[in-house]
């Protein structure tokens, strides 16, 4: 019968990679695919978390918040729907 494998995280590592510019370039680039799918009015950002690198896509204009609202533009663009 086989042996069970064992597994340990290496935590320290993860925490790096989650921080890292990579991370920061791979997050930027889904939210600019979203941001392709969306029209005026809004904006790509990233800021480093206490945990983690976070890109956001928000409405910056009043239009692109009202759509939002009503049609929740952002996450149909981020989900791809």
């Amino acid at each position: 019968m086989a042996e069970k494998v064992k597994f340990q995280l290496n935590r320290a590592g993860v925490r790096e990679l989650l921080s890292s510019s990579e991370m920061e370039e791979i997050c930027m680039s889904y939210a600019g695919n979203a941001l392709s799918r969306l029209g005026a009015g809004y904006e790509v950002g990233s800021y480093h978390g206490k945990n983690r690198v976070n890109a956001e896509v928000r409405a910056e204009s009043f239009q692109a918040m009202r759509e939002n609202l009503k049609n929740n533009s952002i996450l149909k663009a981020v989900k791809g729907g």
